[in-house]
């Protein structure tokens, strides 16, 4: 499964009202550590698909980063029936990221 741009407007119906767990990733284009993490979650998205990978542009959607209390990036959420069950910021390797969303 590809990931998904999450925005306000699509945010209920893709994240809260979501069957299966999602996984966010914040980031900016102008941050280089999101650039770096970026792949790994595209590789997480194709590979799991019972998890739901959105994108979160913060410059784009700062509502949604306050929600999230986004200080820093990248900041990485899992939810899971519409609540925050995990958070992680900054670059991790890939099996980090794959032991949170266990």
């Amino acid at each position: 499964m590809n990931t998904i741009k999450v925005t306000k407007l699509n945010f209920d119906e893709e994240v809260l009202k979501s069957e299966k767990p999602v996984l966010l990733d914040f980031w900016a284009s102008w941050c280089m550590p999101c650039k770096m993490i970026s792949p790994l979650v595209d590789e997480i998205a194709q590979e799991l698909p019972e998890i739901k990978v959105g994108k979160v542009d913060i410059d784009e959607q700062p509502e949604l980063a306050s929600a999230f209390n986004v200080m820093s990036i990248p900041t990485l959420a899992v939810v899971k029936d519409g609540k925050i069950i995990k958070t992680m910021v900054g670059v991790r390797p890939k099996a980090s990221i794959l032991k949170m969303l266990a």
